[in-house]
């Protein structure tokens, strides 16, 4: 557990904020987009004499995911939003003029990433984290994407074990900012393989952030990667903080939570909180009142709510989408007699990154230029080409991982492909293993149609091993059913992209974002019946064969009957140039009844 002398050691970074803060405003010409509405911690307005009050302001994003280019992050609306420049500027230009400034983030900034940041191991995210002063952020589920050892490295610095050192005469150095892990520890002990916590002193009062990933993280990345580690419960994880934090003078403490809810906002409204569902809701009303605020991600959703604790009383909840399009602000009010937040007084806004509003960072357009040469030596090559747009599940695509997509289908028709030497019939597809589409028109100079090698490894960044494994009927029927993921799941439904000749009907029954009951009928391979008793050759990548994303199934099949199958992205690339140009696939293989 980190000591308070730990703790306090990680930054001394507040009177570089007024400085930053005082640059910005005197450099700054542009004007954020701001949210129409905002949260306000408590029932009762009022104002007390300022010489007791302190403010603070904390700025907060999740799931970046690397998103250093403009041209990736996507809309706020219809209007352009996020990638590092802007991101940047918004941060710099919210920061001017206030005298106490923190930034944090809770969980995703690395992982499933484009190609600019995914094919040097995140480092440029991490670098670009580090040019927009981050001070502190909570792990996510894709910090863990390539084990516990690389994100050590991710936090330490240190050349990639296996690529080395992309700037030989410049290592990488590592995160300024640190890593928060509470729940996540050594089985058996609760020895972190991260602090659980990082003290802030701030005009002579502490501030405590409890940073943690998901529960269920385990089940959402690769085993191999995490064996000999925990996952705790997020609420009595941080919970279990409390008393220690306070014995330490802390009395405003704030959870950074790698975990989220859904709700349905206006169109394109980003402070609304209407009909909220989730784990977080539950997580919230489960944490001890003495937690002032939980910010959170991982469902790639923007809200801003007021969620009542176990003793009645509301705290601020948010959440600001994803990709560096929107930055939540907390504005804290503090009594410096008590060291406690005045929650009566405290508002969070959620501010929408707009790029025409916003004039780029020169920071970060560093950095981007920095690694763009390498990026194009690797990501510019052709590797086929295809006739139309090949997207995701949902509106707009990848909203819904539930839903059958022409890009969950393509990856499975790719392995399937890659892998017919093992004999396989049919593979699956994970949603969430296809982190973008795949467009027609051309992204720079390679032409419409034609899809580059840094498309496709964005499209697809893991870097997952394939396996054929021999499955029954019955099993891969209980594969289907496993689609209804478990109560308390981020997401109700997981459709799995199928390959060619397979065909089911689904029925399916989901209430208040949770799956209640799931019909698979009618089950088809090459036209006939699928056999429950016979057995078949099925190709999925090592985290489904690990039961990753609640499909424990597969993990019946034993290790030692896995026959390896190559790599999921050369799977794929190598599929676009045999059979280019390459349709989008049908979305009827799976026939779901209203």
């Amino acid at each position: 557990m980190a000591t308070q002398s730990q703790a306090a050691s990680q930054s001394t970074r507040v009177g570089r904020r007024v400085l930053a803060g005082a640059a910005a405003l005197a450099m700054s010409v542009a004007v954020l987009a701001f949210g129409s509405s905002a949260a306000t911690a408590g029932d009762v307005p009022g104002e007390d004499p300022a010489p007791r009050l302190l403010r603070l302001q904390i700025l907060a994003f999740n799931d970046y995911h690397g998103h250093l280019e403009a041209s990736t992050p996507g809309p706020v609306g219809d209007q352009a939003a996020g990638g590092s420049e802007y991101l940047s500027s918004a941060l710099n230009q919210l920061r001017a003029g206030k005298k106490y400034s923190l930034t944090v983030a809770a969980g995703d900034l690395i992982g499933g990433s484009p190609a600019l940041s995914g094919l040097f191991h995140d480092e440029p995210s991490v670098e670009s984290l580090n040019a927009m002063q981050l001070d502190v952020a909570g792990v996510g589920n894709h910090e863990f994407d390539e084990g516990i050892t690389e994100l050590m490295r991710m936090q330490d610095g240190g050349c990639h074990p296996v690529d080395g050192c992309y700037f030989p005469n410049q290592p990488y150095a590592g995160a300024d900012f640190q890593w928060l892990a509470a729940n996540v520890v050594k089985q058996g002990t609760r020895k972190t393989v991260l602090p659980p916590y990082w003290i802030k002193d701030v005009g002579g009062v502490k501030v405590a952030f409890i940073g943690m990933t998901l529960e269920g993280t385990d089940a959402i990345v690769a085993a191999s990667g995490i064996q000999g580690y925990s996952f705790l419960d997020e609420a009595r994880t941080a919970n279990r903080l409390v008393p220690e934090l306070t014995s330490q003078g802390v009395e405003s403490i704030i959870v950074l939570l790698h975990e989220g809810a859904t709700q349905d906002p206006a169109p394109g409204e980003i402070n609304d909180c209407n009909n909220i569902s989730g784990p977080v809701v539950d997580i919230n009303s489960n944490l001890d009142p003495e937690i002032d605020a939980v910010i959170t991600g991982h469902t790639h959703q923007p809200y801003n709510c007021m969620l009542p604790g176990p003793d009645g009383r509301k705290r601020m909840v948010t959440s600001s989408y994803s990709f560096g399009r929107v930055v939540t602000e907390l504005n804290l009010v503090i009594d410096k007699r008590t060291g406690d937040v005045r929650r009566a007084l405290s508002t969070a806004t959620n501010h929408a990154v707009i790029q025409s509003s916003l004039t780029p960072d020169p920071a970060l357009t560093a950095v981007i230029s920095k690694w763009m040469p390498l990026f194009e030596a690797a990501g510019n090559t052709p590797v086929g080409t295809i006739t139309a747009d090949i997207v995701r599940g949902g509106t707009p695509p990848g909203a819904d991982r539930g839903a059958e997509s022409a890009a969950g289908n393509l990856v499975a028709d790719a392995q399937a492909w890659a892998t017919s030497f093992n004999g396989a019939q049919v593979a699956f597809m994970n949603a969430g293993g296809v982190r973008s589409d795949l467009r027609y028109a051309q992204s720079g100079t390679e032409g419409n149609g034609v899809v580059t090698y840094g498309e496709a490894f964005t499209f697809q960044p893991f870097g997952n091993t394939l396996v054929t494994i021999p499955m029954t009927g019955a099993q891969i029927v209980s594969v289907l059913r496993e689609q209804c993921q478990p109560a308390g799941s981020s997401r109700p439904f997981l459709n799995l992209g199928v390959s060619a000749g397979f065909s089911y009907t689904l029925s399916r029954t989901i209430v208040n974002g949770t799956c209640t009951a799931v019909s698979i009928t009618d089950v088809k391979l090459s036209g006939k019946a699928l056999d429950p008793g016979a057995t078949y050759w099925v190709t999925v990548n090592n985290f489904l064969a690990d039961g990753g994303d609640n499909f424990s199934t597969f993990k019946q099949v034993p290790a030692s009957e896995r026959l390896p199958g190559g790599v999921d992205l050369q799977a794929l690339t190598d599929y676009l140039s045999a059979f280019s140009p390459v349709a989008p696939p049908s979305t009827d293989r799976v026939n779901e009844l209203p």
